[in-house]
């Protein structure tokens, strides 16, 4: 089929009028699309154009060929030229010839040449035919390629040209896409910008590229490419959002924003390997898929940045079988060669292609990856978690490394800032390269277990399980360090094993991991001696050959507590005093004695074996808290002695603890309120003036079990009357003791009985001897009681004793 071709010039007077019209037209060409063309092929000269130009001078005017598409989806290839003068003579004349090319777009794949191939096209008319137009099947011929040209173009257009790409495929992506505004002296740079344009973009948005050569109207223009004349693109500077301009003549490309498939682009047509960019439409997934792009590039010798080569390396690990072995090899030396500019995401991407590679490509192959896997690991001091075997160098590549990279790797563990995470990836690296890091084994094992202990879960990352499981020297040292702080720190190690799945085999006999990780597990147990027990099973050694397994047991079963004082006698009598004497313990158990609340009978019968069993270890600040409890259990079990209210008041002014002081207290009034206490002991009470004893005293008073008492014996009663009435001139603590006593506890008491028990308490009062009889009788009358009162305070000290049999 034969295309419609179009002349357009100013022509003399015919059928058709005179001046600018068409002077030759395609037979079945509608109107419309003539007024549409009409309005897309005028010229105007240049602004400095000769107005009346010679012959040789036209050639230099610019040409303007241009590629629009029509309302119908069809385009208009045309090519205008300045011709000087018109039929009549006057100048600006030219003329436009064009070439419709009806396929719609979107009707599927185009074949044939490119529009901009016809520059330079000898098919081009400068005059209308007189003989009809010669046909056209297609885009008119290419002209000449003049490849020196074009190299020597794309060499003095290097800096422009990854921000055009990037514009470029932006027009391909976005309708909206600013146009481009090419200026050019020569029209016939423009047409070579169009086609680099058109050769990175897929071969049918090529054909749908619109753009002209050459307007002296860009504003006007609505091609997506515009080339224009320095001169008319003055005023588009500081409209990006529209235009995007390119003048060879400024000092810099206009900025845009990182573009790794474009930076690729220009560089491989700064090459003049411009055919892989042809190529990799065979490889690419999608038009402007860096990865594709730039592995060509590389396996062409052609030097790309960092991102360019970590989309290469990307790229090639998810399609390692799109390469040939010639082309992964020159790949993979490509990557490996020394880089001053190589940023952590590129050996990341390396590192993922040696592990898409390894075991499937020819270690030769694989081995400049290696290379660069471990240098990077050394230099960044950060080696990835899949690191590769010993196997993967051969043994010359190795010892080379090794020599090259043994002063890093050693500088690097020695280094106390080096992260434990780091520092066991560099361990690995090391034993890949067979370098003898021996002597700083131990430092780096105590790094990394000071760090499993203070943040495990950070710590215990893939490089530090790696480490472990590759490098059995190192795991039995960190073991051992972990071990040891385990015993100081106890409940860091059950941290440990509650946070990461550090396992422990059964070769792995550390009795304090063993505990910590059997702690983990079991949790809060109710039964905390059995709890204990359990532990000191589970650490597989005898407690009396390494003792100190029973503080770390101890530790991990009440933490910073003490036990109880009834588990705390439960461990002392099932372990004995030489293993908590050898452990450090027994100060657990003597403060599981005297920090337990008053009144706890286990304490009291745990105080007499601590004091017994540890006396050289027991303190001098927690022996008045021990000798109070035992005090508090002998007076309870009839076995004091005497002296005890001089006891308890000595003992308490060395500062016990609360709870023995309240324990010893309690017992001590216990047994003045009894009815068979010493008057020795209670005259000491008495005529202690102690404020803080009597409050004890009168709180016991107060139980229920001395109310009962007293309503219920009438001898009891009595004695307490006797009691409670002696040395008033005692002191001001012991007056405002009897009277509370007297008043608060007694007389409550003494009111609640019936006659016969009146006198029954009167009976006991006479048997005393004296007038408590008669006393009594007075001080049941409250309005009589003020008189006795005073006339109590008038005694003497010899005038009434504190004798009696009651409390």
């Amino acid at each position: 089929m034969n295309l419609a071709q179009l002349h357009y010039t100013s022509a003399p007077p015919g059928p058709d009028g005179s001046g600018f019209r068409f002077t030759a037209v395609s037979p079945g060409v509608p109107a419309a699309l003539l007024r549409e063309a009409e309005q897309l092929i005028g010229y105007e000269p240049p602004r400095d154009a000769p107005p009346r130009p010679e012959p040789q001078e036209l050639a230099g005017f610019p040409q303007a060929l241009s590629l629009n598409v029509l309302a119908d989806g069809s385009r208009l290839l045309a090519r205008s030229v300045y011709t000087g003068a018109d039929y009549s003579g006057r100048w600006g004349n030219f003329h436009a010839h064009a070439v419709h090319l009806p396929q719609p777009a979107g009707s599927g794949p185009t074949v044939g040449e490119l529009p901009i191939t016809a520059w330079g096209s000898p098919q081009w008319a400068a005059t209308t035919p007189q003989a009809g137009a010669p046909a056209l099947a297609a885009v008119p011929a290419p002209g000449r390629l003049d490849r020196a040209a074009l190299a020597a173009f794309v060499a003095a257009r290097g800096p422009w040209l990854a921000a055009f790409f990037a514009d470029v495929r932006r027009l391909g992506e976005d309708p909206d896409a600013p146009q481009i505004v090419l200026v050019e002296a020569d029209s016939e740079a423009v047409a070579r910008w169009i086609m680099l344009a058109c050769s990175v973009l897929p071969h049918q948005r090529g054909q749908w590229l619109t753009f002209t050569t050459y307007t002296r109207r860009p504003q006007l223009a609505r091609q997506q490419i515009i080339g224009v004349v320095p001169e008319d693109g003055l005023g588009l500077a500081g409209q990006e959002h529209r235009y995007r301009v390119y003048d060879a003549t400024r000092a810099a490309a206009p900025a845009g924003e990182p573009d790794v498939w474009a930076d690729t682009a220009a560089l491989i047509w700064q090459a003049q390997r411009q055919d892989l960019v042809a190529e990799v439409r065979r490889l690419a997934a999608g038009p402007y898929d860096a990865g594709p792009l730039a592995a060509l590039a590389l396996a062409s010798d052609i030097a790309l940045p960092s991102p360019g080569r970590t989309a290469a390396a990307d790229w090639a690990a998810g399609h390692r079988d799109a390469l040939d072995d010639v082309r992964l090899h020159a790949l993979a030396l490509a990557l490996g060669r020394p880089a001053g500019d190589r940023e952590p995401a590129e050996v990341a991407a390396a590192g993922r292609l040696l592990a898409a590679l390894e075991g499937w490509a020819p270690p030769t192959v694989c081995e400049p990856l290696v290379a660069l896997t471990l240098t990077e690991a050394v230099r960044a001091g950060a080696p990835p978690a899949a690191l590769p075997t010993a196997g993967a160098l051969g043994a010359a590549v190795r010892v080379r490394l090794a020599a090259e990279l043994e002063p890093g790797l050693r500088a690097a563990l020695g280094d106390a800032a080096t992260e434990p995470a780091h520092s066991a990836g560099l361990l690995r690296v090391a034993s890949v390269l067979g370098v003898d890091v021996g002597d700083l084994l131990p430092g780096t094992a105590r790094q990394l277990a000071l760090a499993l202990l203070a943040d495990p879960e950070r710590a215990y990352g893939a490089d530090m399980r790696a480490a472990l499981t590759e490098l059995p020297g190192l795991r039995a040292l960190v073991l051992d360090r972990l071990d040891s702080f385990a015993a100081g720190d106890p409940a860091a190690g059950r941290r440990l094993f509650e946070r990461t799945g550090l396992p422990l085999t059964a070769a792995d006999a550390r009795p304090h991991l063993r505990m910590c990780a059997g702690a983990a597990v079991a949790g809060p147990a109710p039964d905390r001696v059995g709890a204990l027990n359990a532990l000191l099973t589970r650490s597989g050694v005898s407690l009396y050959a390494e003792p100190l397994v029973l503080r770390t047991a101890m530790r991990l079963v009440w933490g910073a507590d003490p036990p109880g004082a009834g588990e705390a006698g439960l461990v002392l009598m099932a372990t004995g005093a030489k293993v908590h004497r050898e452990a450090g313990t027994w100060e657990l158990l003597v403060r599981a004695a005297v920090r337990a609340p008053a009144g706890d009978a286990e304490a009291a019968e745990l105080a007499p074996e601590l004091l017994g069993q540890f006396q050289e270890e027991i303190p001098a600040r927690l022996r008045p808290s021990l000798l109070l409890l035992e005090l508090a259990r002998n007076l309870r079990a009839g076995s004091a002695g005497g002296g005890w209210v001089r006891q308890v008041l000595d003992l308490r002014s060395l500062d016990p603890e609360p709870g023995p002081r309240e324990s010893a207290y309690a017992a001590l009034c216990t047994r003045l309120l009894a009815g068979d206490r010493p008057d020795s002991e209670l005259r000491a009470l008495i005529e202690s003036n102690d404020a803080e004893l009597l409050a004890a005293y009168r709180a016991a008073a107060r139980t229920p079990a001395v109310r009962d008492r007293l309503r219920l014996d009438p001898g009891y009663a009595a004695d307490c009357f006797t009691a409670w009435s002696s040395q008033p001139q005692a002191g001001p603590a012991w007056q405002e003791a009897r009277t509370d006593l007297l008043d608060g506890v007694l007389r409550p008491a003494v009111r609640s009985l019936a006659a016969t028990e009146l006198a029954e308490v009167e009976q006991s009062l006479a048997r005393l001897g004296g007038r408590w009889a008669d006393e009594f009788r007075g001080w049941q009358r409250p309005s009589a009681f003020g008189r006795l009162r005073e006339r109590f305070a008038g005694r003497r000290s010899g005038g009434a004793g504190a004798g009696g049999n009651g409390g």
